[in-house]
């Protein structure tokens, strides 16, 4: 169980805003379990979190998106706070990264608001997930099966609604990042409408 993901390079996709319990508790979790956690932004060498309603500290950044493949990791991790996937999900290149993921079978894990960069990276439709609450209405208009589970997956995408979720979530994003590809070539998805044409 110890060295579960022994190998495996996880890429955590986030930008300044990030929730740190989403950030750090899976971190050390997938650490634990014998992972490398890349931190993985637009722009270096930091970035900062938020906790408790402000500003937490900073943390360096490992590798920015313009240098960042999809051939070196075998898994995405997406913190929420609200403030970092609203950014990421302006971001072509974060989008691209994580749509590429999803389209070789990669498993994902997102947590709380970090299922609203999916939508934008355009690879919820048909998938069962679950998210903070706010985003019911965006995820089932994008095509998804919003459900409130403390935890979620569906063809190697995990998802929770809140820090709360963290333990059920960290458990589950071990166990299918274990598992490897799902399937690859979208696993379903389907084109959506709220998808830009710089990603179709």
């Amino acid at each position: 169980m110890a060295q579960q993901l022994a190998g495996r390079r996880v890429a955590a996709v986030l930008t300044h805003g990030f929730e740190e319990r989403e950030l750090f508790e899976p971190k050390k979790a997938l650490e634990a379990a014998g992972a490398t956690v890349d931190i993985i932004a637009p722009e270096g060498p930091t970035v900062r979190g938020w906790a408790n309603h402000e500003w937490a500290d900073s943390t360096p950044v490992t590798v920015t998106l313009d240098d960042a493949d999809v051939e070196d990791y075998d898994a995405v991790l997406l913190p929420g706070g609200v403030i970092n996937p609203d950014a990421l999900r302006l971001d072509p290149r974060a989008l691209a990264f994580i749509r590429n993921m999803f389209d070789e079978g990669k498993p994902i894990a997102a947590i709380c608001h970090g299922p609203w960069t999916l939508i934008d990276a355009g690879v919820v439709y048909g998938l069962r997930l679950t998210s903070w609450p706010s985003l019911k209405s965006d995820l089932t208009n994008a095509g998804a099966d919003w459900v409130d589970a403390e935890v979620v997956v569906d063809r190697g995408v995990v998802s929770s609604r809140k820090p709360a979720d963290l333990p059920a979530f960290n458990r589950k994003m071990i166990e299918e990042f274990a598992e490897g590809r799902h399937g690859g070539e979208g696993r379903g998805r389907q084109p959506s409408p709220v998808v830009g044409p710089h990603l179709r």
